[in-house]
C-alpha cells in the first residue's frame, strides 16, 4: 500500500513493498495471536476485574513498546501523524479491549469471537471510505457471503437473540476496523510496530492512571491463570500481534489482510475447546469450511 507522498522515509517505503507472501504470513502471525486474546481475557478475568485488566494490560504493553522505542531511539513521529495515532490508540488499545472484556463477562469465547468474526467485513469497509480504494466485486461478494455465514452461525447459537454482550462486540467492531484502518495507512509511513508502539504510548498516562483507579476499586484474586492471561493480552496480542499485524497490512493493503481475520474466530473456537474446555455446536465445522472458502477467494481477488 503506497500514500503517494515523496517525504516518506525509505525504510517505510521498503516495508509497504515487501513481497505479498511475506505480507500475508506477518498478516496470519498476528490473526494467530488475536486468536488466543479471548481465552486469555478469560484467564485474566479469574485475578482482575473488567477495568484492571485493560487498563493494566494496556500499561504493560506501552512500557514494552516505550523500551523498543527508547532502545532504538526511534524519533517521535510527525505532528500530522498524531491525530491518527489517537484513532489506533482510542479504536485498538482501549476501545476494543475494554469492549470485548466488558463482553466476555456474560457470553462465552466461542460466542464473541464469532460475532468478532465479523471484523474483516467491517474493516474493508472503512477502508474503502478512508483511502478512496474500491476493492473488485468478487472480493466484495466473498467478504458478504463469509459475514453472513459467521452471521448465520451466531444467530444460530444465539437463538435468534441479541445480548448486552453481543452489544458490547458490535461496538468493539466498530472502533477496532477504524484503527486498523487508521494504523495500517499509517504503516505505509512508518515501521508498523512503531505505529502501535507511539499509540500504546500516547495511551500510558492514562492507562497508568486507570489502573491505579480500577485496582483500588475492583479485587484482585491472582492465580497462575489470571497471570498468564495478563501477559499475553499485554505482550502477546497488544504489542506482538499488532505489530505483525500492521506490517502485514502495508505490504497486502487493508482489505485483503483484514479478510484473513476471518480465520480468527475458527482458531478461536479451537482454543476455547482445547484451552478452556467449552462445548462446540456441530455447525461450527461447516462455518469453519465456508469461511476458509471465501478467505481463499478474497485473497485471490485483485483490488
Amino acid at each position: 500500500m503506497t500514500t503517494g507522498t515523496s517525504t516518506a522515509p525509505a525504510a517505510p517505503a521498503a516495508a509497504a513493498s515487501a513481497p505479498p507472501a511475506r505480507g500475508t504470513l506477518l498478516a496470519a502471525l498476528g490473526v494467530v495471536a488475536f486468536s488466543l486474546t479471548f481465552p486469555s481475557t478469560v484467564w485474566g478475568l479469574e485475578s482482575f476485574g473488567p477495568w484492571s485488566l485493560v487498563a493494566v494490560r494496556s500499561t504493560l504493553a506501552a512500557l514494552i513498546a516505550g523500551a523498543f522505542l527508547l532502545a532504538m531511539r526511534v524519533p517521535p513521529p510527525e505532528r500530522r501523524h498524531w491525530a491518527g495515532l489517537a484513532v489506533v490508540a482510542g479504536g485498538v488499545v482501549v476501545g476494543f479491549p475494554l469492549l470485548t472484556t466488558l463482553a466476555l463477562q456474560t457470553s462465552t469465547t466461542s460466542h464473541a469471537a464469532v460475532v468478532v468474526g465479523l471484523l474483516p467485513l467491517t474493516t474493508a469497509t472503512f477502508a474503502a471510505i478512508r483511502t478512496g480504494r474500491r476493492p473488485s466485486r468478487t472480493f466484495w461478494i466473498a467478504a458478504v457471503s463469509g459475514a453472513a455465514v459467521v452471521i448465520a452461525f451466531t444467530l444460530q447459537q444465539s437463538g435468534g437473540a441479541v445480548s448486552t454482550g453481543d452489544l458490547y462486540l458490535f461496538g468493539a467492531l466498530l472502533v477496532c476496523a477504524a484503527g486498523y484502518t487508521e494504523g495500517g495507512r499509517l504503516a505505509a509511513l512508518m515501521p508498523g510496530w512503531q505505529v502501535i508502539g507511539w499509540a500504546l504510548v500516547l495511551c500510558l498516562p492514562l492507562m497508568a492512571v486507570g489502573s491505579a483507579v480500577a485496582l483500588s476499586f475492583e479485587p484482585v484474586r491472582l492465580s497462575a491463570h489470571g497471570i498468564i492471561g495478563l501477559l499475553w493480552v499485554a505482550a502477546g496480542s497488544t504489542f506482538f500481534g499488532l505489530y505483525v499485524w500492521y506490517r502485514g497490512m502495508a505490504a497486502i493493503g487493508i482489505p485483503k489482510a483484514s479478510q484473513l481475520q476471518l480465520a480468527q474466530p475458527l482458531l478461536t473456537l479451537v482454543w476455547s475447546v482445547s484451552v478452556l474446555g467449552e462445548s462446540l455446536s456441530p455447525a461450527a465445522p461447516l462455518a469453519a469450511a465456508a469461511v476458509l472458502l471465501c478467505i481463499a477467494v478474497t485473497q485471490r481477488a485483485r483490488s
